[in-house]
């Protein structure tokens, strides 16, 4: 019989320090992407209030904090990371559990505009790009949600399967730039 071992999307990849940017994996204890039914966005938003003290987010924006944050996430959807959503939610949305399928990345320091600049194309100046600002974006050569946190620190969010390719692509950007010092 097979040994399965639970792993995190990232381990043995991060944390990883290079120039002052530091990238470090997140585990979130619950991820359920939220899908309000025709209508019912607002009586969503209110529910998420009660239940988890955060609304649901406008189109490119974040609500909540570090620990329970609802990001949105495409048209008509937001994803919920960190409290396992509130049973009062499904009455107003389709919950799925996303919980296993994402990395999730903290990427902080000083330098760290410059390497996204390497890795994005989005204009992620402080004067364009605030705290609480998400976009869903490529990232170097696949899809990723980017939020920023923090006014030297965003979340970086891509597909499971594409984890080892988000660190190595970080990794190389992170050299480049401080090579550049």
């Amino acid at each position: 019989m097979a040994d399965l071992t639970a792993r995190s999307p990232c381990e043995g990849l991060l944390p990883l320090t290079i120039g002052g940017v530091t990238a470090g994996e997140d585990l979130p204890a619950a991820m359920t992407s939220l899908a309000p039914y025709r209508g019912g966005e607002d009586d969503l938003s209110k529910a998420m209030k009660s239940a988890h003290g955060m609304g649901f987010p406008s189109p490119g924006r974040a609500t909540g904090r570090a620990g329970g944050r609802a990001i949105w996430f495409s048209q008509g959807q937001a994803l919920l990371m960190g409290p396992q959503p509130d049973v009062s939610l499904a009455e107003y949305a389709a919950l799925t559990d996303q919980s296993d399928a994402w990395a999730v990345v903290r990427l902080e320091g000083q330098g760290v505009l410059k390497v996204l600049a390497r890795l994005v194309p989005l204009d992620l100046r402080a004067s364009r790009f605030k705290r609480g600002h998400t976009a869903r974006t490529d990232m170097a050569h696949m899809m990723a949600s980017l939020t920023k946190t923090g006014e030297n620190a965003f979340q970086i969010m891509v597909f499971r399967s594409m984890a080892e390719t988000l660190v190595h692509d970080l990794k190389t950007a992170m050299e480049g730039v401080a090579a550049h010092r």
